[in-house]
């Protein structure tokens, strides 16, 4: 365990960008509390100002989150190979240390321990900003920014995307590994191409569409998986904001509570599908870290 806590911790000394890009993103965040104007008058009702409050609140870690997928996914498709490019695989395959370690140190950095990077940045961000916002606001908007049950709404439902993004996200984040590890050049386009490459020529071939539905499926089916399809209003406080979109329906029908379905999530053959096909491409990655050393 220590061994593998040290491979997580190299990771974060290898790359800087881990703490320094949502690093940036508060920074800009904080100044466009200090500076930015504050004016909700005519726009927002007053008696919906605490609903508007705890969508800030919201929108603030969807911006972490949209930057960390982004972030990990360039970090998935770069670990492996850039071990290779500058040689350094030569160095950590003379130590007493296995292909199974790196690689899986690699994946749980990219699925949970950056994802938790993220959240506290999320969570400390939104703290100094409801400060800031407080104290430069008027106190209806201030007092809109500091509440309990939606802070811990927030705080179950992120812990919750942590999980459960890991898990459905696992096959596309193990295929990223893979062409890392096999790549010699052109990673992104090697990413790319085959699945590109097998939706052509199943339709060429046989006129259907199998590959490119699996596909899409799990680029863009994990919200149905995850959460309640049949979503009501946006609650927060018992006051009513808008309709289920897309975004009201994250912060619930209710509360939060009522929208996770961990239970359809974990019984879902798309779910165990899917951790079947990263475990054999997981498996698959470390053969070829094993057999390749520098370009």
């Amino acid at each position: 365990m220590s061994t593998f806590v040290w491979l997580i911790r190299r990771e974060f000394w290898e790359n800087r960008g881990f703490w320094l890009v949502p690093s940036l993103i508060a920074a800009l965040l904080l100044l466009g509390a200090l500076f930015g104007r504050i004016d909700l008058a005519g726009i927002v009702p007053p008696s919906q100002t605490r609903e508007v409050g705890g969508l800030v609140l919201f929108a603030f870690g969807v911006i972490f989150f949209l930057v960390m997928s982004l972030y990990s996914t360039w970090y998935l498709v770069d670990c492996l190979y850039a071990d290779r490019k500058d040689r350094s695989v030569l160095f950590w395959k003379s130590l007493p240390i296995s292909d199974t370690a790196t690689v899986l140190s690699k994946l749980a950095t990219a699925l949970i321990v950056l994802p938790l990077v993220y959240f506290l940045a999320a969570d400390i961000t939104t703290l100094l900003i409801a400060f800031v916002i407080s104290v430069r606001a008027r106190a209806a908007i201030g007092g809109a920014l500091w509440q309990a049950d939606v802070w811990l709404q927030l705080q179950v439902m992120w812990i919750y995307l942590i999980v459960t993004v890991g898990i459905w996200y696992l096959p596309l984040a193990a295929w990223l590994m893979l062409i890392s590890a096999w790549a010699k050049r052109a990673v992104t386009l090697w990413a790319i191409l085959p699945p590109v490459a097998a939706y052509w020529a199943e339709h060429a071939l046989f006129g259907t569409n199998f590959v490119g539905r699996q596909f899409m499926e799990r680029l863009f089916g994990f919200m149905p998986h995850a959460f309640h399809p049949h979503a009501g209003p946006l609650r927060l406080q018992g006051a009513t904001v808008g309709t289920a979109s897309a975004t009201d329906r994250f912060l619930g029908s209710g509360s939060v509570w009522t929208l996770l379905d961990p239970i359809g999530f974990f019984t879902s053959p798309a779910t165990w599908a899917g951790l079947a096909i990263g475990a054999l491409l997981i498996v698959a990655t470390i053969g070829i870290r094993s057999r390749n050393s520098e370009i």
